[in-house]
């Protein structure tokens, strides 16, 4: 049976979150109040209706107890539509609801409404963004808990021919490798300790916040 899911705000990342689980198999229920978007989602999505999500009446109809996540992404435009959203599909019964929120406050607010998970999209990517400015290096970042990060990362040049073994990553760093992509290879590939590592390598790594960018500025 296909997973269900109601995205109520069709802006860019409303938007692009429906497509891309509808993409994936995803039943989704599209929600907008400007016909227009409706319109657009209703290209990919399961259902796309347009309605006021603040309506309790017409929100109730969309089942969000019956689905297994409800994402509120409703922007910057109406904060207090998020909010009463929010609150509304926990009154309903919601089993899994993630919030878009502008600030802390919001995000604050958003939490003790019901929010069961609360995200920032546009300060999430300015942070990862800002590592890929500072440090050439550095392809990509994806948070992993609250603490944590995955990166990817060419070595530096005075880690090439050297083994992971060597470098002693974990100790000097708190960085752990947990997949390397070879170009030479095509391939990602588990990390062998004793294999020198070669100037086209991309290490994927798990770290705390902070930790790769020391990496690069001590190297």
């Amino acid at each position: 049976m296909k997973k269900q899911a109601v995205v109520v705000g069709l802006g860019q990342f409303g938007m692009s979150v429906a497509r891309t689980l509808a993409e994936r198999g995803v039943e989704v229920l599209a929600v907008d109040i400007r016909e227009e978007r409706v319109r657009v989602a209703a290209s990919f999505a399961a259902e796309a209706a347009c309605f006021d999500a603040t309506d309790t009446n017409a929100l109730a109809r969309t089942s969000p107890e019956q689905r297994e996540v409800c994402l509120c992404a409703i922007g910057d435009d109406s904060r207090e539509a998020s909010i009463i959203c929010t609150a509304l599909l926990r009154q309903m019964g919601a089993k899994r609801i993630i919030a878009r929120a502008n600030d802390t406050l919001h995000a604050r607010i958003l939490r003790l409404v019901g929010a069961h998970l609360v995200v920032n999209p546009e300060q999430e990517f300015g942070q990862r963004f800002a590592s890929l400015i500072l440090y050439e290096g550095i392809m990509g970042e994806l948070p992993l808990g609250e603490d944590l990060l995955i990166t990817e990362f060419r070595p530096p040049a005075a880690f090439v021919s050297y083994s992971l073994a060597d470098l002693e990553l974990p100790r000097r760093f708190g960085i752990t490798v947990v997949a390397i992509r070879r170009a030479e290879k095509g391939a990602v590939l588990l990390p062998d300790p004793q294999e020198p590592l070669q100037a086209d390598d991309v290490l994927v790594v798990v770290s705390k916040v902070g930790a790769v960018a020391r990496l690069i500025e001590r190297s």
